[in-house]
């Protein structure tokens, strides 16, 4: 049995998959968020509300990562 997706050009499977994304994407609200990430989520909106550090930005993270490598 063949799968009909790769019957797809690679570009139409790639845009397909953006498509279903972004379908999820404007449902994002439906989904349920975990307690656990909640409180995740809270308790670094109050680290940073004490500290203020924005942290790196994202040049120098990837600059880092690239080094470490």
């Amino acid at each position: 049995m063949s799968n009909p997706l790769s019957e797809l050009s690679i570009d139409e499977r790639i845009r397909l998959v953006e498509d279903l994304w972004d379908s999820i994407a404007e449902d994002q609200r439906e989904l349920p968020l975990p307690e656990t990430h909640k409180r995740e989520l809270d308790a670094r909106l109050r680290a940073f509300e004490l500290d203020g550090e924005l942290g790196d930005d994202a040049d120098t993270v990837i600059e880092r990562i690239r080094k470490a490598l």
